[in-house]
């Protein structure tokens, strides 16, 4: 009888987890990627951490725990599970829970202030809808410079990403002295490095023809002014800013650069700026009706 019992409780525990997470959904419907588990292989190429720690077994907050390594589809960030197929675990881990089976700990890894799940995700899931708020674990740290927290999102991280690039950027070229800061940046990461490139371009083609060394925030102050500025000046009076909503003058810039220098290695290099920008646009760029359903996305 008491086993029928725990089969019975395990099975309308799923049930309950599984109805949360289709409300869930519902409420953040206009908003998915708050709801998405964070993937341990995107977080760790985005950051690229230098170094791995082994730091043994660790009481976690399971409300610090943000991602996993293989199942981040089939959990969603609450850990509940997104599929009727997930059953038969998870049921199994909850009867474990209910008759006071102890389980091995859970394997996680640890970047900063948040734990992606290597081993356990079920035993995370069904811990985490009991409403435990701690959860024995074998830990593994990742180091990471960027800041990186429980609630962030994949395009969260992102932004910390670029917001730490132009800090590194400012640092090595001086470029917040000679230029505002604000008048350069930029949707993904990466790009502060491209842009740095340009730079010392620029400043080897400086030096070429000056008696005097030119250092990196002077190359810096030329290039801004008689290479973005102009570009940027050119597009704007094309209207491109207009056709690539939630994109800034920075990726246009890059964009455009580089695509001028593809149809000078395919048409020859007489081929102008402006009209490798007009093509860009007219290839890439959104339309009338496209811009404005974007933005009716966005008020909703």
């Amino acid at each position: 009888m008491m086993d029928n019992t725990v089969h019975a409780q395990a099975r309308e525990d799923f049930k309950k987890a599984r109805l949360r997470e289709i409300f869930a959904g519902i409420f953040t419907i206009l908003s998915p990627e708050k709801k998405e588990l964070l993937s341990f292989y995107d977080v760790k190429s985005i950051l690229k951490p230098k170094s791995e720690t082994y730091r043994g077994m660790m009481t976690v907050p399971i409300a610090m725990i943000a991602g996993s390594e293989g199942r981040y589809n089939d959990f969603d960030r609450a850990f509940l599970p997104r599929s009727d197929h997930m059953r038969g675990r998870w049921e199994s881990v909850d009867r474990a829970h209910l008759t006071d089976v102890i389980l091995p700990p859970v394997k996680l890894y640890k970047i900063r202030d948040a734990y992606f799940v290597k081993d356990g995700n079920h035993r995370v899931s069904v811990a985490k809808m009991k409403g435990v708020e701690f959860i024995d674990a074998e830990v593994v740290e990742l180091s990471s410079e960027i800041h990186v927290d429980p609630g962030m999102t994949k395009a969260g991280l992102e932004r910390s990403i670029i917001v730490y690039e132009k800090e590194q950027f400012i640092r090595n070229t001086g470029f917040d002295t000679v230029i505002d800061t604000s008048a350069l940046d930029f949707s993904e990461p990466g790009r502060y490095l491209e842009i740095l490139q340009h730079i010392l371009g620029h400043k080897y083609y400086l030096n070429q023809t000056s008696e005097k060394e030119i250092n990196l925030p002077e190359a810096a102050f030329s290039w801004f002014n008689f290479i973005y500025s102009p570009i940027i000046a050119l597009l704007e009076e094309e209207g491109l800013l207009s056709k690539f909503p939630g994109r800034t003058k920075g990726d246009l810039y890059l964009w455009t650069v580089k695509h001028w220098d593809r149809l000078k290695g395919r048409q020859g290099k007489r081929i102008s700026f402006r009209t490798a920008a007009r093509e860009f646009s007219k290839r890439y760029g959104r339309g009338f009706f496209s811009r404005l359903l974007s933005l009716f996305k966005k008020r909703a």
